[in-house]
């Protein structure tokens, strides 16, 4: 009879190359407007799936896709002058 053996250890191994480095965790803290603005087109987005959008709600999403957009444009502006690894453009 073989037994069924759980591979918890193997699973939730911690590693030190698991933990993000400097250059990831700076590359997060300057997308972060953009992720911040784009979970509020999703909030206003979300506050009205289960009913008909009033005037206010169409007004709220229009407001969160526009600083979506000014915060995307905004890091690309930030990072156009830096080139990516591997002299991919």
């Amino acid at each position: 009879m073989d037994h069924i053996v759980t591979l918890q250890d193997a699973v939730t191994a911690f590693a030190p190359w698991m933990e993000p480095t400097d250059a990831e965790l700076d590359a997060i803290e300057q997308e972060m407007p953009v992720i911040l603005a784009d979970v509020d087109l999703l909030d206003a987005h979300i506050a009205t799936l289960d009913r008909t959008p009033s005037e206010l709600d169409g007004r709220r999403i229009r407001r969160a896709r526009r600083r979506a957009l000014a915060a995307r444009l905004a890091l690309v502006n930030r990072t156009t002058g830096t080139s990516l690894p591997g002299g991919a453009a």
